[in-house]
């Protein structure tokens, strides 16, 4: 069977294959050995200005055609790879192979061939890679988040003034502003994104078991630590702009991956929490969906319109989750010196970027197609004087009203509560004139605190 949108296993290269195509020339396998070219030339080139004998600084030609390979490097050249890797059975050998067969009909790289992976493992090729795809990941990612904020912090401005009845336990609560609780969540995922940006990623070029042993073998007396720092933290296209790692195995620890994998889940955890909360606000009729002409929302109910884009981002969130949670607490964990368990695993960074990905683009079309309804917003409130149980008792407290919390309590609790109720109660308070008819003004709309401006803060 031919594998097409309709065949593929994974919803991600089949169903949303569209929505995903930023991710795809990044952490597909094809970008994987981009990656792994990538490192194997910018080690090559660096063993060249070394000052070895043996190894004397390339011509500014030769270093362009590297570069080209670099930079044309596509669908077939990957085939390429995958055919030599048939009879090797083996990943990354099969593109050192690749980048030797390149040097035919190049006399000067051919008599360096022997340089290309010079005292390198397998894992000095796979771990810088792997930091490079996640570093270009992370920033398809952050601008999937940013949008998110972005249109989060539109909306905490719009609406910063609009009261909406809170409800806390479920139970009618202190109103706050629809704009407010918006800005609640702009200021988690703004620091959920700092958490992810944060992250530095490390790459490890020291050898077998990180001890340099091949390569001190060769010239015991070059300081192989400080190259193998410049070839990784130097920014391309001389090195590779990541952070040293000076400690590892053979395997780079992944304790960075998991930070990374963690921060990214703790974002995700927050939208959750947001499209379930803005379900049930459409649920309550705060917002009305805007519709699309052609589009259904049930099979069998002509009125419905379904708040399917954050049913959808949650669901999405929580395989993004599912994956980022199994990646951030199996790859730090390698058996002695190495196992393979990681390498498996770490093929599937981009199936958990990808529906985080995926679910973010939901929430942002959800976001886009909020209407504010403002009369079910103002009714709620109206329906609900008993939360001015709160200021009044409160006023009592400080001008010294025994027992006034329970006053408020019996009057108030459990009971439907109107406005003239709660005026006669005031009215009969014992504290000044001017208090009570500052209570007496008061409106469960006008009851909102601080809300409007902390929402305009953000």
């Amino acid at each position: 069977m031919e594998l097409t949108s309709l065949t593929a296993v994974s919803p991600l290269d089949g169903r949303y294959a569209a929505k995903l195509a930023p991710l795809r020339p990044l952490m597909s396998e094809l970008g994987y050995m981009r990656y792994r070219v990538q490192v194997e030339l910018t080690w090559f080139v660096a063993l060249s200005d070394a000052g070895f004998a043996e190894f004397k600084p390339l011509s500014a030609q030769a270093r362009a055609y590297l570069q080209s390979l670099l930079a044309g490097f596509g669908e077939a050249d990957g085939a390429a790879i995958k055919a030599i890797e048939r009879t090797t059975n083996h990943d990354v050998k099969a593109v050192e192979y690749w980048i030797k067969s390149k040097f035919e009909g190049h006399p000067e790289l051919l008599a360096a061939s022997e340089f290309v992976h010079f005292a390198c493992t397998s894992e000095d090729i796979n771990n810088t890679s792997h930091a490079l795809q996640l570093q270009a990941g992370r920033a398809v990612l952050l601008q999937g988040l940013n949008a998110v904020i972005e249109r989060l912090r539109a909306l905490a401005h719009q609406h910063a003034g609009v009261p909406m009845l809170s409800r806390t336990h479920g139970q009618t609560a202190s109103p706050t502003t629809v704009g407010k609780e918006l800005a609640n969540v702009v200021v988690r995922l703004q620091a959920a994104r700092q958490r992810i940006a944060g992250v530095a990623l490390l790459a490890k070029m020291n050898g077998a078991v990180g001890n340099y042993n091949a390569h001190l073998s060769a010239w015991p007396d070059f300081d192989w630590e400080a190259f193998a720092r410049r070839v990784v933290e130097t920014p391309p296209p001389v090195g590779l702009g990541l952070t040293f790692q000076p400690y590892s195995i053979q395997i780079e620890p992944h304790d960075y991956m998991a930070e990374l994998f963690d921060a990214i889940a703790r974002a995700n955890t927050i939208c959750i929490d947001l499209a379930r909360d803005v379900w049930g606000y459409i649920s309550l009729g705060y917002f009305k969906q805007k519709t699309k002409a052609g589009e259904i929302g049930s099979s069998t109910m002509p009125h419905k319109v379904n708040p399917i884009d954050f049913e959808n981002a949650e669901g999405n969130l929580g395989l993004a989750n599912a994956v980022l949670r199994h990646l951030a607490e199996k790859l730090p964990i390698s058996r002695w010196q190495r196992d393979l368990t990681d390498s498996t695993v770490l093929r599937n960074m981009g199936v958990a970027l990808g529906y985080a990905v995926l679910a973010w683009q939901s929430l942002l079309t959800g976001l886009n197609k909020l209407e504010l309804n403002e009369s079910q917003l103002a009714a709620d409130l109206d329906a609900a004087w008993e939360v001015l149980a709160e200021p009044i008792q409160t006023v009592m407290r400080r001008y010294g009203v025994p027992g006034a919390y329970e006053k408020l309590k019996e009057a108030t609790r459990g009971q439907a509560v109107t406005r003239e109720a709660l005026h006669a109660l005031i009215g009969g308070l014992d504290i000044p004139l001017a208090e009570k008819e500052r209570l007496l003004a008061l409106t469960p709309a006008g009851y909102v605190g601080k809300a409007g401006e902390l929402a305009r803060r953000i």
